[in-house]
């Protein structure tokens, strides 16, 4: 039986492994469908402190595993598929048909950004298209970029991109915001914001095969297409949180994120970190700051039953 079982990779996970492995309590770390997280697929970080000329994702996230291994972590290939936290040992079964046991479980599954599900948009993430305005907005200084999006995360993101872009475009199916009245009126009023109404985007074009240059979009109404120059498109439909195999197991709110209070669960020795328990801030530094956390809380859970 474990001392500690870690599920996922990214931040959150591996600041969890790098922590507990040097209190001593051997930690396992299940790799989960994206071993790295959604980091992996990001290109240059800039904002995550101690580099500073920036950080490409997938170096710091090897740098990370490689810290975590240097103190005896051990990592699993493969994905959660169950859990029963009904008793102790925990116990989870993985995809592979393998199940482990351990006394402490940190869950770091994280949650998966909502795309708008184009073929042309997936080969042009991490070049031009983002699920991430706080991560990636001060990339794309005095040029035009586009949200797709209509609810509140997208208000949040066409301002902010507003401090780096020309221009910013929100693009919205319908003909009037989801979000809250304040935050669309502030778009609205914005001299930098245009709203497209009305409309999908049915393309991201990159014209040089090698960055997003603009948008084939339709008018839902008219079925009139266009096209918009654009040097990147930030989709701001929603995230989901990677929890599916805790349903019924653990306590979840209305949209699915596990319920902490810091990084404590309802079940005595499972503890969440990063984003799947985060769905405000959901950057880099505060997954690692949450992973650090749930590491501390597993060791004094440990600590407190051997007492």
């Amino acid at each position: 039986m474990e001392k500690v079982l870690i599920l996922g990779t990214g931040v959150a996970g591996l600041t969890a492994a790098i922590y507990t492995a040097r209190a001593n309590l051997a930690p396992v770390v299940v790799e989960g469908l994206q071993p790295g997280g959604q980091l992996v697929s990001t290109t240059e970080i800039e904002n995550y402190p101690g580099f500073s000329k920036g950080i490409m994702g997938p170096e710091l996230m090897d740098e990370m595993r490689k810290q975590a291994t240097r103190f005896g972590t051990r990592f699993v290939s493969a994905s959660v598929a169950s859990v029963d936290f009904r008793g102790r040992p925990l116990k989870v079964s993985l995809d592979d048909g393998s199940t482990h046991e351990a006394e402490t479980v940190i869950i770091a599954t994280g949650a998966t950004a909502k795309y708008l599900g184009l073929e042309s948009e997936q080969k042009l993430i991490g070049r031009g298209v983002s699920a991430c305005a706080t991560c990636d907005g001060a990339f794309f200084r005095n040029v035009p970029v586009a949200v797709a999006g209509g609810g509140d995360t997208a208000m949040e993101e066409a301002l902010f991109l507003t401090r780096f872009a020309s221009k910013v475009y929100v693009i919205h199916r319908r003909d009037q915001f989801r979000a809250s009245r304040i935050m669309a009126d502030r778009v609205m009023k914005h001299p930098k914001i245009e709203v497209m109404w009305n409309s999908v985007v049915e393309e991201v074009l990159d014209v040089a095969k090698n960055d997003v240059t603009g948008l084939r979009l339709k008018n839902v109404k008219t079925g009139a297409v266009s096209e918009l120059a654009v040097k990147a498109l930030f989709a701001a439909i929603g995230h989901k949180p990677n929890t599916d195999p805790f349903k019924g197991q653990i306590d979840l709110d209305a949209v699915g994120y596990i319920k902490a209070d810091r990084t404590r669960t309802n079940i005595p020795g499972v503890f969440a970190a990063g984003d799947v328990q985060d769905p405000a801030y959901r950057q880099a530094i505060t997954a690692a700051g949450s992973g650090c956390m749930a590491a501390l809380e597993a060791q004094r859970f440990l600590e407190a039953r051997e007492a």
